[in-house]
């Protein structure tokens, strides 16, 4: 009866140490830079306090009288990614962009405000308390109003000083 349980016993340390030998290894998964959880900045500044949704944007700008500024980007987009990365590490921006009610959008609305001159990325809009779209407050291109690019960024943050001017003088 004992020779019956040593073939069994054997087979068990085999598998066991199989086994351990495999957990030992390191795998490309688990050397890779932890996936952080998502917040609502989406990296466009950790530190600033974002909106969930573009309801909540608006009704936090009018109380507020703050100016609302929406940002429409992709997470696979290339050029959003650019100028995600200029955006978050500009000190300027980032100090200028606590003034504001700030929201990003991974997806298009169904408010035809949000896209006048059609749906791109990256796009930036601003809108006052008011609720109103300001259209005199564009990036460099004629046929792409709201678009920006990394090197536009002192563009970008010369519009968001012009947003909140023109806040003091029209409201």
């Amino acid at each position: 009866m004992e020779k019956s349980y040593v073939p069994m016993f054997l087979l068990l340390v085999a598998i066991s140490c199989a086994l351990a030998k495999d957990v030992g290894k390191e795998t490309k998964e688990t050397t890779a830079k932890p996936k952080l959880p998502q917040t609502l900045s989406r990296g466009w500044g950790d530190q600033l306090i974002w909106t969930q949704t573009y309801e909540e944007a608006l009704f936090r700008s009018k109380h507020s009288n703050k100016p609302l500024m929406v940002i429409h980007h992709l997470d696979d987009c290339p050029h959003s990614q650019a100028l995600k990365k200029v955006f978050a590490e500009h000190k300027d921006v980032q100090k200028l962009a606590e003034k504001f009610i700030l929201l990003n959008l991974v997806y298009e609305t169904t408010d035809k405000n949000l896209s006048p001159d059609g749906q791109y990325v990256p796009r930036i809009l601003f809108i006052d308390p008011s609720l109103t779209v300001r259209a005199d407050i564009t990036g460099r291109y004629s046929n792409r109003l709201y678009a920006y690019e990394p090197s536009d960024i002192s563009l970008l943050l010369s519009n968001m000083q012009k947003a909140l001017k023109l806040l003091k003088t029209e409201l």
